[in-house]
């Protein structure tokens, strides 16, 4: 893409800005601002402007990542140290000119709020912490809501607040979980709003404004409209203070110097301008010695005058003429007594019959200034002709004309205003020059600061990950644990389940454990013994759905007695048959099975057969 063509689509791209977010990017640095916008574009990936507002149309979010990207908010506490001694030391200067009455600060530009705070403590230092409050107010402005949220918050980390001294730490912040705060008291003093310093108002009567390293992201033409704004917001005598790489240029007839190397200046009060002007024109001149009598001494001096004079008298006829004027207009002595209009010198170089009419009318001088006249020899010459009624008693007595010679002033003048020219000419390009290595300057501070956080974020990153790895380990030993303890209990379980098993093969009883459902849970070995069916095939079953030789539906009473009393029950004995088909006497007992909370969980069944004189159940 040509130059043209890529500086027509960035002014398309610039347009839209303005009409849809109401930004106006157009006085910014063109230079700045394409790097700028180009930056945002290449991590993006996208190449053209045009592509970039189609980009902007469909992701509306991207505006605050443009914005961020172009506003750029480099900024720390008491920036320039020598600059703040400076402003300290006329602080007390201030504070007497605003006696009776609040000292108002305007931050502009306050980004992430530290000049604002900065400007506080200073003041604080001088009123005292108690009473500051009482005697400031500080307005602090920026275009960036983001910028301006963090400075409302006022909470900084320990890099941020590595410039700002340690006594002013220990007094005027406290902490904070995120890092350290200024102090609520001092908080309230200041003022955060957004503004725009191109289209909203001035904030004025401010008896210090603070408008550092802002002026310089403008071209000329904006800068000097900005002075302008910042020169109406400043009471008279107002401190306005800039970055170490501005000036005023072009305004400096609003503004006193009080240190050019600190950029700090004061306003010029308009009391100030009018004596200036009223000191152009001084008291009448009086001989001290009284009046000069001698007429020859005068006829003297008016006949050997550098200047050229004309005298008339009442009737417009001209009486004299000096040595200066009969050479400059060629004037020979029967011309005395003539109407000076029939003369050529009273309408060239420039009519004069009307201005004599005018001064003879109102009684008043009149000047023509800058006349030109040229010569035989063709070259220009320049006069003031004064044209001035000469009065006798009250009366008219005559016209006194003079031509002022200022052609070597003329020439001297416009030589002072072409070497002006050439010298602004080169100190704009040297203030320009300033101005893009300063901004290139705050351009690699912003970066080393952007590279700054992330690596901060990839050394929280890996914190976290190292964290999270640990916390895994943890998880695992945890894990680990809880599978030693299952594996513990499993061997402690199988041991009481060998015992248990043990335990019921001594017995000599069928044992049959039934839940509260009558559902199977133990059938010991001798179960198997009497009825023929194995453990696993009864498990889990209603005793009462069995197909054995021991009629189990006289167990349905016995068994729910016990259940529902929770007592064991009286035996019972009932013809049985084994599972050879052997016909046998059993003797059955149900006892309730009591778990660990006291509850019953189901119930016991112990069945055997019954001998001759066997008396062993009873």
């Amino acid at each position: 893409m040509t130059s043209d063509a890529n500086r027509n689509s960035l002014d398309g791209l610039l347009h839209y800005l303005s009409e849809v977010r109401a930004f106006d990017f157009t006085g910014y640095k063109r230079a700045t601002l394409t790097r700028r916008v180009d930056k945002r574009m290449q991590q993006l990936g996208i190449a053209d402007h045009e592509d970039y507002v189609d980009y902007l149309q469909v992701h509306p979010e991207e505006f605050e990542h443009l914005f961020n990207t172009i506003l750029i908010n480099v900024t720390s506490f008491f920036r320039d140290p020598d600059m703040w001694e400076a402003l300290r030391e006329r602080i007390p200067e201030i504070a007497d000119r605003a006696a009776g009455r609040e000292i108002r600060v305007w931050s502009a530009g306050c980004a992430g709020g530290q000049e604002a705070y900065s400007a506080v403590m200073l003041f604080a230092e001088h009123f005292g912490i108690d009473t500051v409050g009482d005697k400031l107010k500080v307005y602090a402005t920026d275009i960036d809501n983001d910028a301006l949220e963090q400075a409302r918050q006022a909470v900084y980390t320990e890099r941020e607040l590595d410039s700002v001294p340690d006594d002013y730490l220990a007094k005027y912040f406290e902490n904070n979980s995120r890092g350290k705060t200024i102090r609520a008291e001092l908080r309230r003093i200041v003022i955060f709003g957004r503004h725009d310093l191109l289209s909203d108002p001035p904030i004025s009567r401010n008896d210090l404004v603070l408008c550092r390293n802002t002026l310089m992201y403008f071209n000329t033409d904006v800068q000097t409209q900005l002075v302008g704004r910042l020169h109406y917001s400043l009471a008279d005598e107002g401190v306005l203070v800039l970055g170490k790489v501005e000036s005023l240029l072009g305004q400096q007839g609003l503004f006193n110097v009080l240190d050019a190397k600190q950029r700090m200046f004061s306003k010029v009060p308009r009391s100030s301008l009018r004596s200036r002007l009223l000191a152009l024109g001084g008291p009448a001149f009086t001989n001290p010695y009284g009046p000069v009598d001698d007429s020859n001494l005068a006829d003297l001096a008016f006949e050997h005058h550098a200047t050229a004079h004309l005298l008339l008298d009442r009737t417009g006829a001209l009486v004299a003429a000096n040595a200066a004027s009969r050479s400059l207009f060629g004037l020979s002595p029967d011309v005395l007594g003539r109407p000076f209009q029939d003369l050529e010198v009273s309408y060239r170089p420039v009519e004069l019959r009307s201005s004599i009419d005018r001064v003879r009318a109102e009684r008043a001088s009149v000047t023509h200034q800058e006349v030109e006249r040229f010569t035989p020899s063709g070259d220009v010459t320049y006069f003031d002709i004064s044209i001035t009624a000469l009065e006798n008693d009250g009366q008219d007595a005559g016209i006194l004309i003079s031509f002022a010679d200022t052609t070597g002033h003329h020439q001297t003048q416009d030589e002072l205003e072409q070497t002006h020219r050439e010298l602004e000419t080169a100190y704009e390009e040297l203030q320009s020059t300033n101005e893009e290595l300063e901004t290139t300057n705050e351009e690699l501070q912003s970066t080393i600061e952007e590279l700054e956080t992330t690596n901060e974020e990839l050394q929280s990153t890996n914190e976290e990950l190292e964290t999270m790895n640990e916390e895994l380990s943890s998880t695992n030993e945890e894990f680990q644990s809880i599978n030693d303890e299952l594996r513990d209990r499993t061997a402690e379980f199988n041991s009481v389940n060998a015992y248990m098993e043990s335990v019921l093969k001594s017995v000599e009883m069928s044992v049959i454990v039934v839940d509260v459902n009558l559902n199977v849970q133990v059938w010991n070995g001798l179960s198997f013994e009497m009825w023929g069916l194995r453990p696993e095939e009864v498990e889990g079953k209603s005793i009462l759905t069995l197909d054995i030789g021991f009629p189990v539906e006289v167990l349905s009473g016995p068994i729910r007695l016990a259940l529902s009393e929770n007592r064991p029950t009286d035996s019972v004995e009932v013809a049985a048959l084994s599972r050879r088909g052997h016909p046998m006497q059993c003797r059955a007992r149900i006892t309730p099975l009591v778990g660990q909370t006291a509850t019953t969980d189901g119930a016991i069944i112990l069945i055997e057969e019954v001998r001759s004189g066997d008396a062993r159940m009873d």
